[in-house]
């Protein structure tokens, strides 16, 4: 009797031995998928924060590119605005040239008129 018990004790020792065995292989596992899932998930996000990243480094870029063809445009501008700002400047210095040229011009021609009428009147 008492050796039966002993079978007995020990086939249910057995037993709960395969079973927890079984529950640890069924733990490692679901452990096991759920390690590669969540690595999967993690890479999924690293390879989406580095397309985000290499599209923002593009648009940087792109953003260089086209600061520089505005500075290089508005420095164009200027030059531009500059060159108009100074051309009535220098129609201004030249009507007031013509302004203090003007009288000694004036006197000028009326004393070549004087001077040709006398030889017309007088030449005779």
């Amino acid at each position: 009797m008492l050796s039966h018990l002993l079978k007995e004790h020990q086939a249910k020792q057995n037993e709960r031995k395969e079973l927890q065995e079984k529950r640890k292989q069924e733990a490692i596992t679901a452990a096991t998928c759920l390690t590669e899932a969540l690595v999967d998930h993690l890479n999924v996000c690293v390879a989406q924060a580095y397309m985000n990243q290499r599209k923002l480094d593009h648009e940087v870029k792109t953003l260089q590119v086209q600061t520089a063809q505005f500075a290089k445009q508005t420095g164009q501008w200027i030059g531009m605005v500059e060159n108009f700002n100074h051309a009535p400047k220098e129609i201004g210095d030249v009507e007031n040239w013509a302004r203090t040229h003007e009288l000694p011009l004036v006197w000028l021609l009326i004393w070549f008129g004087f001077s040709l009428l006398n030889e017309l009147l007088f030449a005779q």
